[in-house]
């Protein structure tokens, strides 16, 4: 304890403009100081729920049928004026106020949470140790520590979101039971934001609201506004939120508030917001923060992390938990929280934000600032008196937390909500399969006729291919000689417009992320996913198909009919097929856009030297180059067909008398099979491999998406690890 308190002296001569407690008088000039004669006093229990209270300020109806919310607005009592629980008191309302409250909050308390993860840190496995804590319904409730601290682990495992290698002890209530938040009263917002940039804010939202609710199409516009004005994005709800063309898209504040009212379409009971700070100026963190209030104000619960905050945002928060290394140091209201680094030994300066002050006593990275300003005489002093060991103040301030009356109160909080089951969280219904399988259709329609980078200069540049090799081989003919010309066009057609897909990862790599997040939310689905993503992009590749084939074939000469022309187009469909599934194979593992655009046109080369062109398929060696690269080829079969299709039924005049078959002149140029019906079962194979590719797609979605883990990072971690 000695060393205890002489660090702490050290820390209270470093703050210049601090004083000891006893000599620190509020001033009502800074409103994140409590009243005067309430320094000490504990966490008051007045805005806690009361399950068998009749009168009851919010009167919920949900109206069978549909998924609307009746709400019967009374006048609101005294304590419901209290947004802020003494940290920042809301204007009084005038007598007789009406609030509009649409959906009643629910409590959420927490006892002995600890989470281990295997791996997760170097010195122990036990991110989350022993956490207490609670938040309440129309309040904020602010989960905050430095880097690696357990704030995000803490959250996801409030809400039930941790992955399958993390495991959980201690207990979870929700209105005083035992149980998991149901779909629909609960939303969940990630620390980066996941949206679709060629839509526009109330696009994005009304196609997020046909995905998650039950209902008919029109019910969702009431739901969408609310959620539009909730957030304060009327300004904004008719611009695209990644801009197009010389249209700037929305900043950072505004798309982080889309986020969040994707979420609020669903009216949620308790919302969960990780970082909603993240990348935002100050101007735009206290507008978040201020449009947070104002949803908290309307009964619902919020819990969220963060990082660090200026003054202004530290006062509308009503509790914070206090995390580091995973411990909890202190949880209780705002003020309580200063009031305790006080009694710590750790007074907060005047002129400093809290949250800074907070952060600059629990973080252990400012240790290498102190080493380094040992050695470092500064004129003013102000650094060279920084000589705290952090790790000192963590355990005095954990020591003073468990043995205040902070910590006492808390504990009586959590055994008054656990004593008694509250009202239980129904689930509000799901969209059916096919709802979702059509919105996710024509949302990706309109995304590709807007995403002209990505989708329409792919057919531009197909069809510049097939000018270019269609005018480079024009003229040939249909005489013996022109055979190997004739592959060669073939080849170089259909291998380099399948390389043209490449073009499209970036998209490819969009929907993966969407859909990753849509999926952690139970907004989509695999299947549902693969099938709407499969059934948009076959009116694309079809135009893609037919007007770069058209081009092309009738600029090198291919045979005049409409039956075989067909087949072509619906050929070179097929492998535009089977392209897309392979970005989507490749998207899915690596989900990075350099290593996923060169491990593709790897594949691509390496598919292409094993077709048969540059050596007949039966010449190649055996061991990987003919098993099993030239199977697995589609080039293979795609040229096959393509030649079957063209030289089938042909003969060829050798002098005057004698004359070969087709397939024998292509015999010394590439194997193909005498069988009329071998075009078709070439064909088939190409559907099988489109489909293959799907499905494996599906799994890969499964294994790769769902668990949040990536080849590209993986690899990463190792290297991270072996230096």
């Amino acid at each position: 304890m000695e060393e205890i308190q002489s660090h702490s002296e050290n820390y209270r001569s470093s703050s210049s403009s601090a004083s000891s407690p006893a000599s620190r008088v509020p001033s009502s000039n800074f409103f994140y100081l409590r009243k005067q004669g309430a320094l000490r006093q504990p966490i008051s229990f007045e805005d806690s729920p009361d399950w068998e209270d009749n009168n009851t300020d919010v009167e919920v109806r949900v109206e069978e049928g549909g998924d609307s919310i009746n709400t019967a607005t009374t006048p609101i009592s005294p304590s419901l004026s209290k947004l802020n629980s003494g940290s920042l008191p809301s204007p009084p309302l005038p007598e007789g106020a009406v609030v509009a409250r649409k959906i009643a909050g629910a409590a959420i308390v927490w006892r002995d949470l600890t989470v281990t993860i295997k791996g997760k840190r170097k010195y122990s496995d036990r991110v989350v140790k022993s956490s207490n804590g609670y938040a309440l319904p129309g309040t904020m409730t602010v989960i905050m520590g430095p880097g690696k601290s357990g704030k995000s682990t803490l959250l996801r495992a409030l809400a039930g979101r941790l992955d399958d290698s993390a495991k959980t002890y201690g207990e979870v209530f929700v209105n005083g039971a035992k149980s998991s938040l149901q779909y629909g009263s609960y939303g969940y917002v990630e620390r980066k934001n996941t949206l679709i940039g060629s839509l526009t804010v109330r696009e994005f939202l009304y196609y997020s609201a046909l995905l998650q609710l039950p209902g008919f199409f029109y019910q969702k516009k009431s739901v969408v506004e609310d959620a539009i004005q909730a957030m304060s994005l009327g300004d904004y709800a008719n611009k695209l939120i990644g801009g197009h063309c010389y249209m700037k898209g929305l900043p950072s504040g505004e798309r982080r508030r889309v986020s969040i009212a994707r979420e609020l379409v669903m009216r949620p009971q308790v919302l969960f917001i990780d970082e909603p700070l993240y990348h935002l100026d100050s101007v735009s963190a206290l507008l978040m923060m201020v449009t947070l209030k104002k949803l908290a104000s309307t009964g619902c619960t919020l819990i969220f992390t963060i990082y660090q905050s200026s003054t202004e945002v530290f006062g509308l928060y009503d509790r914070i938990c206090l995390l580091s290394n995973g411990n909890t140091l202190f949880f209780g209201e705002t003020l309580a929280c200063l009031q305790h680094f006080s009694n710590a030994g750790f007074p907060c300066p005047i002129m400093q934000s809290p949250s800074d002050h907070f952060l600059r006593a629990i973080n252990t990275d400012f240790d290498r600032i102190i080493t380094m300003c040992k050695t470092w005489q500064d004129d003013n002093g102000d650094f060279s008196n920084v000589n705290m060991d952090t790790a000192v103040a963590i355990r005095t301030l954990e020591e003073t937390y468990r043995s205040s009356a902070d910590a006492a109160a808390v504990e009586t909080m959590i055994h008054r909500l656990t004593e008694r089951e509250g009202p239980s969280l129904k689930s509000k219904g799901k969209a059916s399969s096919a709802t979702r399988i059509a919105v996710l259709t024509w949302r990706s329609l309109l995304i590709m006729s807007r995403e002209w980078k990505y989708y329409w200069l792919r057919l531009i540049l197909c069809m510049l291919l097939a000018l270019c090799v269609g005018t480079a081989f024009s003229g040939l003919g249909h005489s013996l000689s022109s055979v190997g010309t004739r592959v060669a066009a073939i080849f170089v057609f259909v291998s380099f417009a399948s390389l043209l897909s490449i073009v499209g990862v970036p998209a490819q790599l969009k929907e993966v992320k969407v859909y990753a997040c849509e999926d952690s939310n139970q907004h989509s689905g695999g299947i549902v996913f693969l099938t709407g993503q499969l059934l948009a992009s076959f009116p694309f590749l079809f135009l893609i198909s037919i007007s770069s084939s058209l081009v092309f074939y009738f600029l090198v000469g291919l045979r005049n009919d409409f039956s075989y022309m067909m087949y072509f187009v619906l050929n070179f469909f097929m492998c535009l097929l089977i392209n897309e599934g392979l970005v989507l194979v490749v998207a899915t593992v690596l989900q990075d856009v350099f290593w996923t655009i060169s491990t593709l046109v790897f594949i691509h080369v390496m598919m292409m030297l094993s077709a048969g062109y540059f050596r007949i398929r039966s010449a190649l060696p055996g061991p990987v180059w003919m098993y099993p690269v030239s199977y697995i080829a589609f080039h293979t079969y795609s040229i096959q067909g393509l030649l079957e299709n063209e030289y089938d039924g042909t003969s060829f005049a050798v002098g005057q008398v004698r004359t070969i078959p087709g397939y024998q002149a292509l015999h010394n140029v590439y194997d193909i099979s005498p069988d009329n019906d071998s075009k078709w079962r070439n064909l088939l194979i190409l559907s099988l491999m489109a489909l293959a590719y799907r499905v494996l797609v599906f799994l890969l979605l499964h294994f790769c998406v769902k668990k949040n883990s990536s080849l590209f990072r993986f690899v990463c971690c190792k290297l991270k690890m072996n230096e």
